[in-house]
This record gives structure tokens, C-alpha cells and sequence, in this order.
């Protein structure tokens, strides 16, 4: 195992997002485009967020409760 980097939980200056939350908003993002506004699924957001970082389901749903202000739905 890899040592973790202990600034990996630091937010950014510009805006106040970790690299982790980024990502999350980001795969949101891009699903959001290609699906032309329609819902995304919780199931399409995980696959699309530990593509680029190992992270668990509760953990992404947590940040993104906090970062979009409402319980998700699958």
C-alpha cells in the first residue's frame, strides 16, 4: 500500500473544493452532458468517479450531499 498524501484532504484556495469533491462534480458534470440534462443515477456516478479515484459509495454520496445541499436518490 501506497503512503496517502496528507494533502489530498487540503481544499483548494480558488474554490474551496478538495481534488476528491472536484472529481465527483466533475463525472457529474460530463454524465449530465452526455445524458442531455436528464437524471443521473447514483449507480452512473460511482462508476464514473472511482475511475479516477478509489473511494466508496457512502463517501460519495456524502460529499455530494454537502456540496449540492439535498439527500440523492438512486
Amino acid at each position: 500500500m501506497s503512503p496517502r498524501d496528507p494533502r489530498a484532504d487540503l481544499p483548494a484556495v480558488q474554490d474551496g473544493l478538495t481534488p476528491q469533491e472536484r472529481v465527483v462534480l466533475q463525472g457529474l458534470s460530463a454524465l449530465q452532458q452526455e445524458r442531455g440534462g436528464r437524471k443521473v443515477h447514483t449507480s452512473m456516478r460511482y462508476g464514473t468517479v472511482v475511475e479516477h479515484v478509489d473511494m466508496r459509495v457512502e463517501a460519495m454520496q456524502r460529499r455530494l450531499v454537502r456540496l449540492i445541499g439535498s439527500p440523492l436518490r438512486s
